[in-house]
C-alpha cells in the first residue's frame, strides 16, 4: 500500500518536505528547550498566522515574501524581550500571540477572498491538505532552507554548545553571543513559517519541543540528545505523514499525536533505566 502512494508526486514532495522541517525543528528544538526559549516558537507561529492574513488580504502572489521578513523580525524581538528584566517575556509573548491571531482572523473576515472563511482558517491553524499541494518551487525552496539551517547548525555547534550551557564563559571567551542568539532567532523564524504547511501554526510547537523533550528522556550527552532528537523528530514526521496518507487523516495531528506517543514510551523507558 505503501508503495502504491508513493508513485504519486505530491506524497513524494510531501513526504521529503515533512522531514526536512521536522530535522530542522528538532535540531533547534534541543537549543530552544534547554535555553528556556520554547516560548519564542510558540509566539513565532501565532505571529507567522496573521503575517499570513495580511499576505492573503493583500493578495500577495507568494506569502512567504510577506510571512518570513516578518516572522523573522518579531522572533528577534520576542528574544529581546526575554532577556530584558524590564519586560516580562511571558507578558510580551501573550501580547503577541493573542494580538496576531486576533488581527488575522478579524483581517480575513472582513475582507474574505473566499466563501470558507471558517474552513481556511482552521486548515491554516491545524494543519490541512496543503502539505499534499506542494508545488515544485515550494519543494525547492524548503529543501535549500532545510539545507542550510542544518549546515549552520553543523557548522556552528561548538560555539552553540558553549551559549547553550554557559553563555558568560562564551562570552568571556569573545564569542558575540547577542550575534549568536539573534542567528538562532531567526532560523527559528524560518522552521516556523517552513512547518505551517505541515502541521499548521497553532501545532508547529510540538516539532521543537517534543523531539528534545523525549530524547531528554533517554539520552544525558548534549550529542546524545541531539541526535536522539534529529532521530526521533523525521521518523515521528515519517510515520505522522505516512498514516495521514494511508488513513485520510490530517497531517498536522497526525504528526503531532505520533509525537505525543514516543514521549510517553520513551518517558517510560527512562523511569525504567533509573531503577
Amino acid at each position: 500500500m505503501i508503495s502504491y502512494y508513493f508513485q504519486f508526486d505530491f506524497v513524494r514532495y510531501a513526504f521529503l518536505v515533512g522531514i526536512l522541517i521536522a530535522l530542522c525543528s528538532a535540531l533547534f528544538g534541543v537549543i530552544l528547550v534547554l535555553k528556556r526559549f520554547s516560548f519564542i516558537g510558540d509566539g513565532l507561529s501565532h505571529t507567522a498566522f496573521g503575517a499570513l492574513a495580511v499576505a492573503t488580504v493583500l493578495n500577495v502572489s507568494n506569502p512567504l515574501y510577506v510571512v518570513l521578513p516578518v516572522t523573522a523580525v518579531l522572533a528577534v524581538l520576542l528574544l529581546k524581550a526575554g532577556q530584558n528584566r524590564k519586560i516580562k517575556g511571558d507578558a510580551s509573548l501573550a501580547m503577541v500571540s493573542v494580538g496576531a491571531l486576533a488581527v488575522g482572523y478579524l483581517l480575513l473576515n472582513i475582507f474574505p477572498t473566499s466563501t470558507n472563511v471558517a474552513g481556511d482558517v482552521c486548515g491554516t491553524l491545524f494543519g490541512a491538505t496543503s502539505i499534499l499541494t506542494l508545488s515544485t518551487f515550494d519543494v525547492y525552496l524548503c529543501v535549500a532552507l532545510a539545507l542550510v539551517v542544518t549546515a549552520l547548525f553543523v557548522i556552528l555547534y561548538g560555539k552553540i554548545f558553549l551559549i547553550t550551557f554557559d553563555e558568560n564563559f562564551a562570552r568571556s571567551m569573545g564569542i558575540h553571543t547577542g550575534a549568536y542568539n539573534t542567528v538562532v532567532a531567526i532560523i527559528t523564524a524560518v522552521i516556523i513559517v517552513l512547518a505551517m504547511n505541515l502541521v499548521g501554526s497553532l501545532l508547529i510547537s510540538a516539532l521543537v519541543v517534543f523531539p528534545a523533550l523525549s530524547a531528554m528522556r533517554v539520552f544525558r550527552s548534549f550529542k546524545g540528545v541531539v541526535l536522539g532528537s534529529a532521530v526521533l523528530g523525521v521518523s515521528c514526521a515519517a510515520i505522522g505523514i505516512l498514516g495521514a496518507v494511508i488513513w485520510s487523516v490530517p497531517v498536522g495531528p497526525s504528526v503531532v499525536a505520533v509525537n505525543i506517543i514516543a514521549f510517553l514510551l520513551l518517558f517510560a523507558i527512562g523511569k525504567a533505566l533509573k531503577r
